[in-house]
């Protein structure tokens, strides 16, 4: 019997195991799909967040994806077949570049022209603002001067008419004392 009970408790210690193996099986399946749909839902929401970003700011996500590009560009090494392929096209970009700029340099020039703004004639209105300018400072200074020669003259003058009952002074009137 003794045979018959250790091997029934064989058995049962099997099936517990087998039992346990499908739990964990079953528990890691779980764990797993958590972890995707929880992934899932945190790509959805930076993508609408990428996608309402690059609403509001188109011309940003632009340049930002040049700049993307042009930094994995530099890390990834140029073949010679690509460099026999595409030097034409860099020289023609380049070209074209160039004409844009001096195109522009040029519409601006005459832009300016037309306004009456060339480098002789800012350098003339920039002349007449400096002079304008110490002008002011001239005056403003002038002015600060003879204030303060005033106020230093009409201070020495105040003593002397303090001090001097009898003469008269032309701008105050002597008063005298009413017994009412």
């Amino acid at each position: 019997m003794n045979d018959a009970s250790s091997h029934t408790r064989t058995d049962q210690s099997k099936k517990s195991g087998a039992h346990s193996k499908t739990n964990t099986t079953q528990s890691l399946r779980d764990s797993a799909g958590k972890a995707i749909e929880t992934t899932g839902e945190s790509l959805r929401d930076i993508a609408g967040r990428a996608a309402n970003g690059i609403e509001a700011n188109p011309i940003s996500a632009l340049v930002g994806g040049i700049a993307l590009g042009a930094v994995a560009g530099a890390f990834v090494p140029r073949t010679d077949q690509e460099a026999k392929l595409l030097a034409p096209v860099g020289q023609r970009l380049s070209d074209t570049a160039r004409g844009a700029v001096d195109a522009a340099k040029d519409t601006a020039k005459s832009e300016l022209g037309v306004l009456g703004l060339s480098r002789d004639s800012a350098r003339s209105q920039m002349s007449r603002v400096l002079e304008g300018v110490i002008k002011a400072v001239s005056t403003a200074g002038l002015a600060a001067l003879t204030a303060a020669n005033d106020k230093a003259s009409s201070a020495q003058t105040a003593p002397n008419k303090a001090g001097d009952q009898t003469s008269a002074s032309p701008t105050a009137p002597k008063t005298t004392p009413t017994g009412d």
